[in-house]
């Protein structure tokens, strides 16, 4: 085990570190919500500490936070004030925007909390690389228990943990159960640690990005191999499609300046725009498949975001509705508002609300991109953000902020990183 387990160097690794390779005990304790929520504020007010010499370490050791950070604060600062304005233009009262706010600070808060640990905590990379994958080689080995539960005929939920009534998100977020019989058809799905099962594709597709940086091939192995099990028994369509996009993307993303992919790109692009009629074709023949393989749960999500886009713009453009609202039958009385980042915070908190989310995203890449191309770090940071553009179009990612903390923590480890500019990488330079 010593060889398999990274050994810590820091209070913050050793957090880190234990906290993901004991996520499965924190399951079977319905602790995992609590967990992961608190913890982004823990390492957030360490990191603090340490910034400001409030613990051992010299302030004066630490470089200016990098504007990338000050971006996510600013863009999650301008979520509450987008939630704020809301709740009091629809004449919602004082314990309502409380606990809105409440809800804020264990979603959106620690999306920007996280990235400023990375950015002043010393953790080294492998060390969180390492914790995910044995975090995945548990969940791996995990998977036929749970199948075999459901074989046998166990209840999809074994017990609720008293820990919600502390507080907090709803009662699925705390149940535990071996798997998860969707309303819309018979088939069994597999909800692992999470509260529902694409839930569940999201978080391993978040730990498959870090986990494939180790240094080691066996772990990268295993990174990949055990997301596309889960996404599998998880049965999530749009998983399916995001890990080879991913796997294919983070190589290319990461090689630009290499003459022979610059070749392959440009012979690529001519030999698609020849054969865009047959490409297209192709195309919207996956996306019927894909809309087919569960056509009441498509149809129910693509008039859903309708309402919510139509019904932001007539009513509230600039600062959304508040929250989330009980939608007609015809979606089958699911809230307007989710089920998709984007038009969800049209729907709750508008234009300000989307660009709050959309900034920072898209600055991330632009900083990230160049360092992408020499530094590991950067390259796992760049797959994160695929990660949440892709699982943003079919849920939440507010509400599922803290199953994908590991990777805002990587987020600013990669922000730190000494940055490699784009001519001195063009011209061969070295880092």
């Amino acid at each position: 085990m010593a060889a398999l387990l990274p050994k810590h160097e820091t209070p913050e690794e050793a957090l880190v570190l234990w906290l993901i390779v004991s996520t499965w005990a924190l399951w079977a304790l319905g602790a995992t919500y609590h967990a992961y929520s608190i913890v982004p504020w823990v390492l957030a007010g360490l990191a603090f500490a340490r910034r400001f010499g409030f613990v051992e370490d010299d302030p004066g050791s630490f470089p200016p936070l990098p504007v990338s950070v000050w971006v996510w604060f600013a863009g999650m600062f301008m979520m509450a004030v987008a939630l704020v304005v809301g709740h009091l233009n629809h004449d919602f009262g004082l314990l309502d925007i409380a606990k809105s706010l409440f809800g804020w600070a264990k979603g959106w808060a620690i999306m920007a909390l996280l990235p400023f640990a990375g950015a002043t905590l010393r953790i080294r990379p492998q060390v969180l690389f390492r914790a995910v994958n044995l975090l995945l080689a548990q969940t791996l080995l995990i998977t036929p228990v749970l199948l075999l539960g459901g074989a046998i005929g166990l209840p999809p939920v074994l017990y609720t943990s008293p820990l919600q009534y502390i507080g907090g998100a709803g009662e699925t977020f705390f149940q535990v159960g071996t798997h998860w019989i969707d309303p819309g058809s018979p088939d069994m799905r597999l909800r692992y640690y999470a509260p529902w099962a694409p839930a569940a594709a999201f978080a391993i597709q978040v730990l498959m990005v870090l986990g494939l940086y180790d240094r080691d091939w066996r772990w990268r192995v295993v990174a990949v191999v055990s997301a596309c099990v889960v996404c599998w028994f998880a049965k999530s369509r749009l998983s399916l499609v995001a890990i080879p996009v991913i796997l294919i993307a983070l190589p290319v993303l990461s090689g630009l300046y290499r003459p022979m992919l610059m070749v392959i790109g440009g012979v690529a692009t001519a030999s698609a725009a020849v054969a865009f009629p047959l490409v297209r074709s192709m195309f919207d023949g996956a996306v019927e498949r894909f809309e087919g393989a569960r056509k009441d749960s498509s149809r129910v999500r693509k008039v859903l975001q309708q309402i919510a886009v139509h019904r932001w713009w007539e009513e509230a453009p600039i600062f959304g509705h508040g929250t989330v609202e009980r939608g007609p039958h015809v979606v089958e009385f699911m809230p307007i508002g989710s089920h998709h980042t984007w038009n969800g915070l049209l729907f709750v908190k508008g234009a300000v609300g989307w660009l709050s989310l959309a900034v920072p995203l898209l600055v991330s890449f632009l900083v990230l991109l160049p360092k992408a191309q020499r530094d590991p770090m950067a390259r796992a940071a760049i797959g994160f953000i695929l990660v949440l553009l892709f699982n943003s179009m079919g849920e939440n990612i507010e509400i599922l902020a803290y199953l994908a903390w590991p990777g805002f923590l990587a987020l600013g480890m990669a922000f730190k990183r000494r940055r490699v500019g784009v001519y001195a990488e063009l011209l061969g330079a070295r880092r």
